[in-house]
């Protein structure tokens, strides 16, 4: 079952120089950042509410987050749906006709497994579901 909002992933050139913004702007401090080396991205985590919002920058050139920011400018990068059961979610997508990114869940940052939809099948939004890792 899908829960609630996790987090909003957005793009970031910078999280030093974006943490003074997001920091003022939500009056929260970052509670953690993250590298997550699988997918050459730096991670920081401010929570507001029971949701949170994730900086993201890159760490290798060739990155996911790179290549976004290669086409795109800084911003809204991708919406993170809390599932309680990320395989029958999966599944369920799937047989819904969405097409995934990643068919099998990964370790992904701020303790959770997570797999991406294709933003072809989102109405060209990317999404990623997570999981609390027990």
């Amino acid at each position: 079952m899908i829960k609630k909002i996790e987090h909003l992933g957005i793009a970031v050139e910078s999280i030093e120089k974006s943490l003074v913004i997001f920091e003022k702007l939500l009056n929260q401090k970052m509670y953690k950042t993250e590298v997550v080396t699988s997918e050459a991205v730096k991670t920081a985590f401010i929570t507001l509410g029971e949701s949170k919002i994730e900086l993201l920058e890159a760490t290798d050139p060739s990155s996911s987050i790179a290549k976004f920011l290669n086409k795109n400018r800084e911003g809204f990068h991708h919406l993170a749906l809390d599932v309680d059961d990320i395989e029958f979610e999966i599944a369920r997508l799937k047989k819904e006709g969405f097409v995934l990114i990643h068919e099998q869940p990964k370790n992904g940052a701020d303790n959770k497994k997570i797999a991406f939809l294709h933003p072809k099948s989102t109405n060209g939004m990317l999404i990623e579901l997570c999981e609390e890792l027990v």
